[in-house]
């Protein structure tokens, strides 16, 4: 955290906060500012409605790089970390702990315009409930330069959910690195296919590429059977017209390790998939 405030503009201000005072604080964040989380258990999520930084002035939401953790319990009928209407946003070095219940650890909310440029790293999201629909990360909105590095999900009914099953949520030009996904019940990530997308204010219209990049896909136990089986990853088509038509994935340096009732992958529309390593004694 530390390194965190130095990196920080000079206008900015670091918030030292525990499970107490948290939630008051989050309306007061301001570009370039650091929330810095005291270890011990948050059991009133993370609620990072219309929290935005700006470029240059990131706001930075992070838990101990070292030692006791924070840690968020999930609680019924609210997901753990949820975003509407955010950008610029860091939220790193947490643990969310599903606790069996039936909500996502992180979700970008289909009620949301947008949510852009936020980074998801070093995050321990496990124990969600035991269905196919809980997801360790999903996006539910217009969803662009995210990256998720660095986090290990286990246990999740899908890692990552990325779209919306009507291709209306677009995500575009992520970065998926450096992930571990173990034991998902269906997918380990899956990105949606992609209708003509929004006019909306900053997102890309260039072609872009979206990297899937040294992750760790392992499907060991509990793999949905029959109607329930998926892939381990799919990456779904891009607009076929307009902005994102001449889009395409990267997928390279992955390890897929077992799955015994799917594919380990499934893919349409344009992608270079090389160098990956692909295990399946099943």
């Amino acid at each position: 955290l530390f390194g965190l405030a130095l990196a920080a503009p000079a206008w900015a201000e670091v918030y030292v906060v525990g499970p107490a005072d948290y939630r008051q604080t989050l309306e007061a964040l301001s570009p370039g500012d650091t929330l810095a989380l005291d270890p011990g258990v948050y059991k009133k999520g993370l609620p990072l409605h219309g929290v935005r930084g700006e470029r240059g002035g990131r706001i930075h939401i992070a838990g101990p790089e070292n030692g006791a953790p924070a840690v968020f319990h999930a609680q019924k009928g609210q997901n753990v970390i949820s975003l509407k209407n955010a950008a610029w946003v860091t939220v790193r070095n947490l643990e969310i702990d599903g606790r069996g219940k039936a909500v996502d650890g992180v979700k970008a909310e289909g009620n949301s315009r947008f949510a852009h440029h936020i980074t998801l790293q070093d995050l321990r999201i496990h124990n969600l409930k035991s269905h196919e629909q809980i997801n360790g990360i999903s996006t539910k909105c217009p969803a662009w330069s995210w990256v998720i590095r660095g986090n290990v999900i286990q246990d999740a009914g899908a890692g990552m959910y990325l779209g919306d099953s009507d291709g209306s949520a677009p995500f575009v030009a992520g970065r998926i690195e450096h992930n571990l996904i173990q034991d998902p019940i269906g997918y380990g990530i899956q990105i949606k296919h992609q209708n003509p997308r929004p006019d909306l204010e900053g997102m890309p219209r260039s072609a872009q590429t979206t990297v899937i990049r040294h992750n760790v896909f392992a499907k060991t136990r509990n793999a949905g059977e029959g109607k329930w089986a998926r892939p381990s990853l799919l990456v779904g088509h891009f607009p076929p017209r307009g902005p994102g038509k001449n889009d395409d994935y990267a997928i390279y340096g992955n390890f897929f390790y077992r799955n015994p009732t799917e594919r380990l992958f499934q893919g349409e529309g344009s992608v270079a998939l090389y160098d990956n390593l692909f295990v399946n004694p099943d």
